[in-house]
């Protein structure tokens, strides 16, 4: 292992981008050498972020700060929060594969299917990569999501919950606010995955160009839109928000169809992430435009 070679934010992200374009793993695994991936977004947020005690005081004790997964892998270490960035991620959906879920109206299409087994199989891939990419370079990481005792708890709040969630990550690292179905709204739109590794790696932190964590869905700025609750096929969604106990169960069904109709082992749904008008982009345009100037956009007025 090499000594503490300091790294860029623009070397990390290219350890990630050149991953994406290199890797034979980048697969739809489909018989074309199709990639799942061909882009991605990078954020970075410092483990010292008051969010993530906030995070935890919501979602219940058990979720982890970036301190707590940190040490409890690499306890030798006794790093302080302030030591620790939290790399993250998005992986937007290739148009092509939105297109084609597009059409769907109860099942994934294959494609979509093919991304949600083959395509999250290459972002475990992707955060084994970076982590010994880090230690490589004398930083020691941790991904959150392959750690032994990360798991997924019964929540009387949120039906259930689990030890650290990457959509909560990436909206700490200024990639994204949350829309009506609980996806992740990001500049390359709610049609994604995403990723996140904890480092002992000392690199300015990303602003987080929002003031409200709901500033990129219509339905909570302006009281428009809801496209998401028509588009779910078991009415888990409602203005009321995102009911995971339903959306669970028919992914569980969703599994036998991949199973009986495309021939291979897999699940999936995101109807709700694309046929909407955030699908790949952000909708609200004054939250949009504030992110190309760098703005800070004030809160969104009240609802009536």
């Amino acid at each position: 292992m090499e000594k503490n070679v300091r790294m860029s934010k623009d070397q990390i992200k290219s350890i990630i981008l050149d991953f994406i374009s290199d890797s034979s793993l980048n697969s739809m695994q489909n018989g074309t050498d199709e990639p799942a991936w061909d882009q991605a977004l990078v954020g970075f947020a410092s483990g010292a972020d008051q969010i993530w005690q906030q995070y935890k005081e919501y979602v219940g004790a058990f979720h982890w700060t970036p301190w707590e997964v940190f040490n409890q892998h690499l306890p030798e270490k006794n790093v302080s929060a302030e030591c620790l960035t939290v790399i993250s991620w998005i992986l937007p959906q290739r148009k092509y594969v939105r297109k084609t879920n597009r059409s769907s109206k109860k099942y994934p299409s294959e494609e979509w299917a093919r991304i949600r087994v083959f395509g999250e199989e290459f972002n475990v891939a992707l955060r084994h990569h970076l982590v010994e990419r880090l230690e490589v370079a004398g930083h020691k990481a941790v991904a959150p999501m392959l750690a032994p005792n990360w798991t997924i708890v019964k929540s009387e709040r949120f039906s259930y919950a689990s030890s650290w969630s990457e959509r909560h990550a990436a909206h700490a690292a200024g990639l994204g606010t949350f829309g009506l179905c609980d996806g992740l709204i990001t500049a390359h739109g709610k049609a994604m995955r995403t990723g996140s590794v904890v480092a002992q790696l000392p690199v300015e932190p990303d602003p987080r160009p929002y003031s409200d964590h709901h500033a990129y869905c219509l339905f909570y700025t302006d009281g428009t839109c809801g496209k998401c609750i028509d588009r779910c096929p078991v009415r888990a969604i409602t203005e009321s928000g995102h009911n995971k106990e339903k959306c669970r169960q028919h992914l569980t069904i969703s599994r036998e169809y991949v199973k009986e109709i495309y021939k291979f082992e897999g699940y999936g749904c995101g109807l709700c992430q694309v046929g909407v008008p955030c699908e790949s982009i952000i909708p609200v345009k004054t939250a949009r435009d504030a992110l190309k100037k760098g703005e800070l956009p004030p809160p969104p007025p009240p609802l009536a």
